[in-house]
Order: structure tokens, then sequence, then C-alpha cells
């Protein structure tokens, strides 16, 4: 079963019912708050995660993700989870400090 550890949120662990689904919704499945100014739609960089392991268990770079890279706004460890489709495995993530939710208790 694919698992998401968010290591700022107290190590949070959640699943996914099954894989290949948007980092973003097994989230949100999960009743975990994140940023998402544009919608989920890919045209910002609010959703960002920080990824620490496990980046071969997503899916690979869409076009908007490739763009924003060219951009400079997504770093080899970043993506966005609105973009990013688990596969099997887990990921260990961290919010991104600059999209934290004000209403959240983040660790660290």
């Amino acid at each position: 079963m694919p698992k998401i550890i968010i290591e700022n949120l107290y190590h949070k662990e959640i699943s996914a019912k099954e894989p290949d689904y948007k980092v973003i919704e097994i989230i949100h499945d999960n009743y975990v708050d994140w940023m998402h100014a544009c919608g989920k739609k890919g045209r910002c960089t609010t959703c960002m995660m920080i990824v620490e392991d496990g980046m071969e268990n997503l899916s690979e770079l869409t076009e908007r993700e490739v763009s924003y890279r060219n951009l400079g706004k997504l770093k080899p460890n970043q993506r966005l989870t609105c973009q990013a489709r688990l596969k099997e495995g887990t990921i260990r993530i961290r919010v991104n400090d600059q999209y934290k939710l004000p209403h959240m208790d983040y660790s660290e």
C-alpha cells in the first residue's frame, strides 16, 4: 500500500487505498490540510513538497513541473503534490516553510 510520511507534521503517516493517485488527493483524503492556491491545476507552486526520500516512487515529472524546473522554481528534490502521482512504496516529504498554513501545528 502506498504511504506518505510528512516529516514536519510530527512524522504523520498516511496511506492511499491503491497506487497512482495524486499526492495532494491522498493528503486531502486523509484529512490533512495542504496549500493549493490554484485549485490543484499546476498553475502555481504553492502545493510544493520537499521529497526527503522515495522520489523513485513518484511518477515522472509532468510538463508543468518541467517548466517550473526550467524557470528555477522547483529544485531537484521538490515536486508539486497536484502533479506527482504516488506509485507503490513510501515517500518521506516535508511542507515547504514558505507554504505552511497558519492554522496548522508543524514540528521542527
